[in-house]
């Protein structure tokens, strides 16, 4: 945390400060526009970690109309393809340069302190019900103290409310502890961690990667796409074969179609939704549940069985032993990349399935007693979003970003923290469409700071989100993620409800049960 440089900083006094102008930054700031919010981002630009985390190859892993704010279709929307990570980002320029969002954007502007300055930050549990009160006091809540183009004056704001955008992911990575003596220092080659990769343009990337042993630890999307990457650059005869380090596996898919089906129809409509449990459902529909149990383990073996079929999983080792569903439950997921296998069956692209590893002076170590070779390693384990989140957080907040014994973050409709006040999150909480869950809990928020609707006593937020983690630990060992993809549509119905919107947005009845759901359904009327 950096130090105060004053005891009474001079201020920039304003109602909403929004951190982060990534997708949920601007969507928020979107929503929020009548009230001129001021947004913090410390790079040059929007577009989050689409701008500062993503490879050369990088793509968004869905259909453009599935990736779209309600009111700002993507041009050539039907076109089947997936975009470029410098198509996402200009995208998201178009929308913000078409609702003129960017002139509330500070750029080149890191938040390093938030500091509470209101009468009561944390809000207790019992007593008068743990009540929130007004979103917008009339006066300063939140104070921020912003580095400006790496200055090392803090210019000091303060806000009656403060949106906080930063994400999960990007920034802070996530690195594995080693045993002693065991860890990179160890090392006599180059170490270095997906983010710092993402940093590298293509011919730098290509240099470090050309006739290298190079070694990635993940099987998620970006080593996926690092492998890629990793194999074309090492074609020829002097290419080295790159290695995959596989601690759990997790299902992939090739496209959005089993066995000529269009994915959406098992999990992304009322209908095939209606399989699944439910946050605050009656005890009829628990019955239901489980009466229909077998009909919705055997979608997942439908899609498993596709899976099998279409990519090599069993010949290279790489059938998970969970079900599929459980991916899909805890949004992991993930688009193979069309080139992956056929890299894989020249041998550019070998695996080594390996709970524990650490580090030797010519390599990595495994637990099998075995070692391999390398001259990289890349380390894509991810990112320590809460940690993220303390460094600016003061205290008591800090502790109170994880929620016990789970460790998730207790989010109200993904974006209030019961026990924090004058303060939302967006962009916590996954689903398969980030865009449009970020857009629609904005819009929700921008209700809510304006008084349209109360929110609930803190201990009924702490009672409905305890109810969404227990169906998302009943459904996947995975459920730590926060997602919310089996049951999204009811998440959507209940924040329509509380909004005084009708939850059901479709014009018939047969395109309510068996159309997918989207952002273009939550397009405000009004």
């Amino acid at each position: 945390m950096a130090e105060n440089h004053y005891e009474n900083p001079p201020l920039t006094i304003s109602k909403i400060g929004i951190i982060g102008a990534g997708v949920s930054g601007i969507a928020a700031a979107k929503q929020l526009y009548h009230h001129n919010p001021v947004v913090f981002e410390a790079s040059d630009s929007i577009g989050g970690v689409w701008r500062t985390c993503a490879y050369n190859s990088t793509k968004l892993q869905s259909a453009r109309k599935s990736y779209e704010f309600s009111d700002f279709p993507w041009p050539h929307r039907d076109d089947p393809s997936f975009p470029t990570h410098v198509e996402v980002v200009n995208y998201l320029e178009s929308y913000a340069k078409h609702f003129d969002v960017l002139k509330f954007v500070k750029f080149n502007s890191k938040v390093m302190e938030l500091r509470f300055v209101g009468q009561q930050g944390t809000t207790e549990l019992g007593g008068n019900g743990g009540a929130f009160g007004s979103p917008l006091p009339g006066h300063p809540v939140w104070q921020i103290a912003v580095q400006t183009n790496g200055s090392q004056n803090l210019q000091w704001y303060a806000f009656e409310f403060v949106v906080v955008c930063i994400g999960k992911y990007g920034d802070i990575p996530k690195i594995p502890s080693f045993p002693h003596n065991k860890g990179p220092e160890m090392f006599q080659g180059e170490v270095l961690h997906s983010i710092d990769y993402c940093k590298l343009d293509k011919d730098a990337a290509s240099q470090l990667l050309k006739g290298k042993k190079v070694a990635v630890i993940g099987y998620k999307k970006s080593a996926i796409d690092l492998a890629v990457e990793c194999a074309e650059a090492n074609q020829g005869p002097e290419g080295q074969p790159y290695t995959m380090v596989v601690r759990t596996l997790h299902w992939a898919v090739p496209h959005y179609s089993v066995w000529g089906l269009p994915f959406f129809l098992f999990y992304s409509t009322r209908a095939s939704q209606f399989l699944h449990e439910k946050p605050n459902q009656s005890f009829l529909r628990t019955m239901l549940c489980y009466l229909l149990s077998p009909l919705r383990r055997g979608v997942s073996k439908f899609i498993e069985s596709y899976l099998l079929w279409k990519l090599p999983l069993q010949k290279y080792g790489l059938k998970p032993d969970h079900p599929f569903e459980e991916d899909y439950a805890s949004c992991q997921m993930v688009i193979m990349p069309e080139n992956f296998f056929t890299e894989a069956d020249k041998g550019n692209i070998v695996f080594k399935r390996s709970s524990n590893w650490w580090f030797w002076k010519e390599g990595i170590e495994f637990d099998d007693n075995t070692k391999m070779k390398a001259d990289v390693v890349i380390l894509a384990t991810g990112y320590d979003g809460k940690k993220k989140l303390k460094t600016i957080l003061p205290d008591p907040f800090r502790s109170l970003i994880e929620y016990h014994p789970s460790g998730i973050m207790p989010l109200y409709r993904g974006t209030i923290h019961p026990q924090i006040t004058n303060m939302a999150f967006v962009g916590y909480i996954e689903s398969v469409a980030n865009l449009h869950t970020s857009e629609l809990r904005s819009m929700w928020l921008a209700r809510y700071v304006d008084e349209k609707f109360k929110l609930p006593s803190a201990e009924n937020m702490l009672e409905q989100i305890y109810k969404e983690m227990e169906v998302s630990r009943r459904i996947t060992r995975f459920y730590k993620r926060h997602c919310i993809s089996t049951f999204s549509i009811n998440h959507g119905d209940e924040i329509c409800e509380e909004m005084g919107w009708n939850s059901w947005r479709k014009r018939s009845w047969f395109a309510e049960a068996f159309s997918p759901y989207g952002s273009q359904d939550y397009r405000c009327k009004n």
